[in-house]
């Protein structure tokens, strides 16, 4: 494991300046205590806390997202400079500093596999806020835009994502507020995700059609796409998944909602349907059938493995032996704990000239991120390569 070093702070020193000017500002809004001030029963989450929970969170997550394009940060807490009635408590602080050095490690992977960043764009809205006494809860959106650089040339500009996360304060006994904790609520995956995905217990059934495991390694034998005596439509599926990764089509029910399980599957299942996948009606428990609409969904339509089940099964799918063999249309699924039961669903929407395939998917909104980042962020997942 490479060392810890602190190295040259640039990109980084400007983003926390930026934030604690911005965090300063907001905290002549806010109301001050004395360090002899009584105890404040009711910390009050006004106008201006609420835009400066705002404002940090935004620090925070620019420098995650930074942390992927050049990774030069200063090595020092990032407590260091924060003041005013809103900053994070040391512990937090740690973590992120920690943090960043999986992200600055996980830049370095990437570049190994022939991936680079050249910018990142960030930006935070602060979507609802709960207080419960001294604690308060921020729902924030964090939506975060990175360029490629042109490493083999034939990358495409940009890749996206949009995640939620719940950022947690504790107000002290002034009524000073700190960040205490950040928590991912997404059941997806970004590309500066740091903790595994949550998922639930495996449900395996060896009754089941089974795929096979795909490989990761690059470059993959070549296995180029049919499309003569095809009635699908590829190109219609990449466009359908690119009009709807960030912004929903409101003619299916969306399953991103706290317990709803996700929506990659439901996602990758509308993109097939714009592209030529037939309904097939029948009882939404069969696996052998599937449909959806916004009224009623087969559990083929919106479920990671009940999908995989039905696409073997009626043969609208062919398993491909490398990740890297994907193409557009094509299907790429993953098993995060290795466990036999699938838990995420993505759609190819551009392959490369020099093979590499960008996928789009939701339950973390993403648009076009490239399987080796995938493997750079997951590379002790199982794959499972789908030619539609």
């Amino acid at each position: 494991m490479r060392s810890r070093t602190p190295i040259p702070a640039r990109r980084r020193a400007t983003i926390v300046a930026a934030a604690v000017a911005s965090i300063a500002a907001s905290a002549a809004l806010l109301p001050t205590w004395s360090a002899g001030a009584t105890v404040v029963d009711d910390p009050t989450v006004d106008a201006g806390t609420r835009a400066t929970f705002q404002r940090l969170a935004d620090a925070v997550f620019t420098d995650r997202t930074q942390a992927l394009v050049d990774g030069e940060r200063s090595g020092r807490p990032l407590t260091d400079g924060f003041s005013g009635d809103v900053r994070l408590s040391s512990r937090t602080a740690r973590g992120e500093d920690a943090a960043l050095s999986t992200l600055d490690r996980r830049k370095d992977l990437l570049a190994r596999l022939g991936e680079k960043y050249r910018k990142a764009d960030t930006a935070v809205t602060l979507d609802a806020t709960r207080v419960t006494g001294r604690t308060a809860r921020a729902a924030v959106t964090e939506t975060t835009t990175l360029t490629y650089a042109r490493v083999r040339g034939d990358e495409p500009r940009t890749t996206g994502f949009q995640a939620h996360h719940e950022l947690t304060f504790t107000a002290d006994r002034s009524g000073d507020w700190q960040l205490t904790g950040i928590r991912d609520t997404d059941q997806g995956i970004a590309v500066n995700t740091l903790a595994r995905p949550a998922v639930k217990a495996p449900t395996v059934d060896d009754t089941m059609p089974s795929a096979p495991r795909a490989a990761t390694t690059y470059p993959a034998p070549a296995k180029p796409k049919t499309l003569t005596g095809t009635a699908l439509d590829y190109k219609a599926m990449a466009a359908y998944a690119e009009k709807y990764w960030s912004t929903y089509n409101k003619d299916y029910p969306d399953f991103n909602g706290q317990g709803a399980g996700g929506d990659c599957t439901n996602f990758v299942s509308q993109s097939l349907k714009a592209g030529g996948w037939k309904h097939v009606p029948g009882y939404v428990y069969d696996y052998t059938k599937w449909f959806g609409n916004a009224d009623i969904q087969s559990h083929s339509f919106i479920g990671v493995n009940e999908w995989s089940w039905f696409a073997q099964n009626s043969k609208r799918t062919t398993p491909l032996a490398n990740v890297y063999q994907l193409d557009v249309g094509d299907v790429l699924q993953m098993d995060f704990d290795k466990d036999g039961s699938k838990d995420h669903t993505m759609v190819v929407t551009y392959r490369s000239p020099q093979g590499v395939p960008y996928l789009t998917y939701h339950s973390t909104n993403t648009y076009r991120r490239s399987v080796a980042s995938i493997i750079a962020s997951y590379s002790n997942a199982a794959f499972y390569a789908y030619r539609t």
